[in-house]
């Protein structure tokens, strides 16, 4: 890697495109949308973490549309924010440190949602039916789930705490 007039070292644009590719095609196979996955990369690969709709085009070849897309969804799962240039009407997509957290808490919501809906789903199925088993099964599944990610998310709050503040 060599530095670039600032000081800062110059990265290799070969390297970061593999490297945005091969990340969205990870995230991708665990059911992200291609096209999200892709930004998504690409904004955490970029060293501020922030890029415009036109970098995000020009980066990843993609229509304004595409990028327009993929940001919405992004933003709707928490993975991504929206902030206004300075002095300027274009906007900027940020990825945050804690996104994956704010990803994870939002997916939690989610479980909580299905776990109304499997209590519903005993109760008028009958718990000593078969199918009120099975549904009982799954919803002390996502309940342990839950206890467990609370207490991890704890955990990693005070891990993050004392490693990346100063």
């Amino acid at each position: 890697m060599t530095e670039s007039r600032s000081g800062a070292p110059e990265r290799d644009p070969e390297s970061v495109s593999r490297f945005v590719e091969h990340f969205a095609a990870q995230l991708v196979e665990a059911g992200m949308p291609r096209m999200p996955s892709r930004v998504f990369a690409a904004l955490l690969a970029s060293d501020d973490g922030a890029l415009t709709s036109a970098e995000l085009g020009e980066q990843l070849r993609i229509s304004p549309a595409a990028v327009s897309g993929a940001v919405r969804y992004l933003a709707q799962v928490h993975m991504v924010s929206r902030e206004r240039e300075p002095g300027s009407r274009r906007e900027r997509y940020r990825v945050h440190s804690d996104q994956w957290y704010e990803a994870l808490t939002n997916r939690e919501a989610i479980i909580k949602r299905w776990e109304d809906a499997l209590r519903e789903g005993v109760a008028g199925l009958g718990a000593d039916t078969p199918a009120g088993r099975r549904l009982a099964e799954t919803l002390d599944f996502f309940e342990f789930i839950e206890r467990d990610v609370a207490e991890m998310m704890e955990r990693w709050r005070a891990y993050r705490e004392r490693k990346y503040t100063d």
